[in-house]
């Protein structure tokens, strides 16, 4: 299960990034053709959080769908897998999204002094 060295890795980035300040929220953007499961990712994040300033989180997840341009006749087409077919024959597709995996938003707890 790849995902717990990559939950490790986004929750030292966080971190990092909070400067000490408790972290409220986080948005993750995980491309459906990353091969990377979701639900792996949360339930991973509540265990490498524990005692970091992430520690009651909220994770939240969402899913870039696959879209690809055909290189013969230039339509976009939506896929499920990281491979596909364009309706004009050809299979010579260059990935748009559903790859991703980026941190988008970090909300962190004001601090007043």
């Amino acid at each position: 299960m790849h995902e717990l060295g990559i939950t490790q890795n986004i929750v030292a980035i966080v971190n990092e990034y909070a400067h000490g300040a408790k972290v409220r929220r986080v948005l993750l953007e995980i491309g459906k053709l990353s091969a990377i499961m979701p639900d792996a990712i949360k339930f991973c994040f509540d265990i490498c959080s524990q005692g970091t300033v992430l520690e009651g989180a909220v994770l939240e997840i969402l899913e870039i769908p696959g879209l690809a341009k055909c290189r013969q006749c230039g339509a976009e087409i939506a896929l499920e897998k990281p491979f596909g077919i364009c309706n004009c024959g050809s299979v010579h597709l260059d990935l748009i999204t559903g790859e991703e995996l980026k941190i988008k938003e970090i909300e962190v707890e004001e601090v007043c002094v």
